[in-house]
């Protein structure tokens, strides 16, 4: 089978590798030259465990090719993924202008039978808006090809995509034809032999789908920062009560990690857009507006407590901040606590210094110079008034507390990951502050 992928961002690369992996002989489209000379030439713009080995074997094996042409394979592809950028209109909806570019450009060039699916991330509705814009280009053609219009939303985690994509809890497809769903079925049989785990919608439904999920994830942390917080007022262990309510079969243990905020390409993203489209049906979405308020006001809780413990007076002070990706495993800094934390810090009159295993170049592209950025995580602490974990790495699990105790100014740990141990700390000498104890 021979598919095309619109979109060589986080989505469209992972996707399209992938299902070369499994046989598929795939042209990724992307508009930006530059990214598809680098793409050609071996070097991968973004970092995802594994992605850069597959990517190579593949486009050297032949099965994962790069154009800027969406038009030159339309005629030799029999899906096309439009997995290109929704980003936030200013309104908080998703700006569909790539969405529908992807399906003017098809509707201007093909001379068969496609199937276009969404992957991207699209409000309930769209599909019928990218119907309606290939129609119109056949009718300026005044030519009558069949198509078919498609959803296929992702539920790739960062940091864990590829295992995601290759061995999937459910794939959802929206359709409404039975070619469509035949085509999809026969994509994504390989991925699904042993439990052939397809969920099949009409399109509206699958539109939702990805929003409802998201944004139920999102509500269980931002619920989870909020007891965290109420934990600290009243003497209880969030950590404690994770484990009790997690118990419950009803509830179950996962995203019920408190921290210092949610950020990402989806959550905050996909929270806003649901309530923007609801806000057009004329139905206030209360719960979400909360989800949204309590992790805005959570990406500041590292910088409150260190402002609560210098008592305000932290101009001059040295700060040490662990972890710039908004999670461990990507160098993704979209929404990004870390940002928030920095932004007050400097604002504050701190010098900050800064350390992330993979993402120190994407946060000189964000803030350039404004921080320091240390060699490693050790120089990171180095006459610092206290030391901020914002990114749970693995490396920052187990460092060596005697080389940071002797480095730094004061010994003071702000945990927004609750990774450590704080009796451990506090033994070793350490002031240890943490969310939700």
């Amino acid at each position: 089978m021979n598919i095309a992928i619109v979109g060589t961002g986080y989505v469209g690369l992972v996707s399209g590798t992938c299902f070369a992996e499994m046989g598929v002989t795939v042209t990724c489209v992307d508009v930006n030259e530059e990214k598809i000379k680098s793409l050609q030439n071996g070097k991968i713009p973004i970092y995802e465990p594994g992605l850069d080995e597959m990517v190579l074997r593949n486009h050297r094996e032949g099965r994962l090719n790069f154009t800027t042409d969406l038009s030159s394979c339309l005629d030799n592809v029999d899906i096309v993924f439009s997995a290109v950028g929704t980003p936030p209109d200013e309104d908080g909806g998703a700006d569909l202008k790539y969405v529908l570019e992807v399906a003017r450009t098809v509707g201007r060039h093909m001379n068969k039978y496609i199937l276009l699916v969404t992957k991207s991330t699209v409000p309930v509705g769209t599909a019928k808006k990218v119907k309606a814009v290939i129609q119109e280009e056949l009718d300026v053609r005044k030519v009558n090809i069949e198509f078919d219009v498609a959803s296929n939303p992702e539920f790739l985690k960062e940091g864990a995509a590829i295992k995601d994509f290759m061995s999937p809890d459910r794939v959802v497809v929206g359709v409404e034809s039975e070619k469509a769903k035949e085509l999809m079925t026969r994509l994504y049989r390989p991925f699904l032999l042993n439990n052939f785990r397809v969920i099949f919608t009409d399109i509206p439904s699958a539109e939702m789908i990805k929003y409802a999920a998201n944004s139920m994830l999102a509500t269980r942390i931002s619920f989870m920062n909020d007891i965290a917080n109420l934990c600290e007022l009243v003497g209880a262990d969030v950590n404690m009560v994770r484990k009790g309510i997690g118990s419950d079969t009803r509830i179950g243990s996962k995203f019920l990690y408190p921290g210092c905020g949610y950020g990402g390409s989806c959550f905050p993203k996909d929270v806003k857009a649901l309530i923007k489209t609801a806000e057009q049906y004329g139905y206030p979405m209360q719960v979400l507006r909360a989800v949204e308020e309590v992790n805005e006001r959570q990406k500041t809780i590292l910088f409150q407590k260190l402002y609560n413990y210098y008592g305000g007076a932290l101009k001059g002070k040295t700060i040490a901040v662990w972890g710039l990706a908004f999670k461990a495993e990507t160098d993704d800094m979209r929404e990004a606590s870390s940002l928030i934390t920095i932004e007050k810090l400097l604002k504050a009159g701190c010098k900050v210094r800064v350390y992330d295993p993979v993402a120190m170049e994407e946060c000189h592209r964000r803030i350039g110079d404004k921080v320091e950025y240390a060699v490693d995580m050790y120089g990171a602490t180095l006459n610092a008034d206290a030391l901020l974990v914002v990114t749970e790495w693995k490396q920052f699990r187990l460092p060596s507390w005697g080389v940071i105790q002797k480095s730094m100014n004061r010994s003071l740990v702000i945990d927004g990951r609750n990774i450590y141990d704080g009796r451990e700390l506090k033994n070793l000498g350490f002031e240890y502050f943490c969310i939700g104890k």
